[in-house]
């Protein structure tokens, strides 16, 4: 596929990066300071622009997570990292007009970022709803992967996958409803995957999946992105 190794490798930084970003992610650590020091993370790695608006890195903290908005309008605040808390990253370096875009959430146990696996899950209990919302982004992942087919349009993809947040207890936050674009060289030139795009996803080449949902009785937001494609008419993950 054209320019598929190009992607490859700015994906690959934004990977590494968000690796880097969940060690600095304390107890104390403002919303502002995440994102400057995530930026410095992935000039590091060599990038040098920022193809969102500028932002590099997009962050929520606590219940700020539940904010959706345009990166036109976004100023990160000076909200603190809690004790037990939960973050959003969603990163979106550029090299050489080439995109990446990878967001994950990032869950704080006794003043760190912890993997979910650390998590102990206690009935009614905070940690409680930061485990099941992360586990609800995933099982969205693997159920997008297991359905879309590359003749289905963008309408029916966006409609069915809003059907399975629905089921599984969450709702939709996405300012504008949408679950996703694609990847292009101009970010006013996205689709997305949402109500009357009637384009085929076999006429794009990569393209995001990426809900941001709560809990329909929760307080908090949890993102999820990946760039996937085709190859061979088998869904991948960039």
């Amino acid at each position: 596929m054209k320019h598929l190794l190009d992607y490859l490798h700015v994906q690959s930084i934004a990977k590494s990066a968000m690796e880097e970003i969940r060690t600095i992610i304390t107890e104390g650590i403002s919303e502002r300071e995440v994102v400057i020091k995530a930026e410095d993370i992935l000039r590091h790695y060599g990038v040098e622009r920022f193809w969102y608006y500028n932002i590099g890195a997009f962050v929520h903290v606590g219940t700020r997570t539940i904010i959706s908005e345009s990166g036109r309008n976004y100023r990160p605040s000076k909200q603190t990292v809690g004790k037990n808390d939960i973050v959003t990253v969603d990163l979106s370096p550029e090299i050489n007009a080439f995109w990446g875009d990878y967001a994950r959430t990032f869950i704080v146990i006794d003043g760190s970022a912890v993997d979910v696996k650390q998590l102990q899950c206690q009935p009614n209990s905070i940690t409680d709803e930061f485990e099941h919302g992360i586990h609800a982004e995933k099982q969205l992942h693997r159920m997008f992967k297991a359905y879309v087919e590359p003749e289905m349009t963008f309408e029916e993809v966006y409609l069915h996958m809003n059907k399975v947040i629905q089921q599984l207890g969450y709702v939709n936050l996405d300012f504008a409803g949408n679950l996703g674009h694609t990847i292009e060289f101009h970010k006013e030139a996205r689709i997305y995957f949402e109500r009357g795009n009637t384009r085929k996803i076999r006429e794009v080449d990569f393209f995001t999946f990426e809900p941001h949902i709560k809990h329909a009785n929760g307080a908090y937001g949890f993102k999820r992105e990946d760039i996937y494609y085709f190859q061979n008419d088998e869904l991948k993950v960039l």
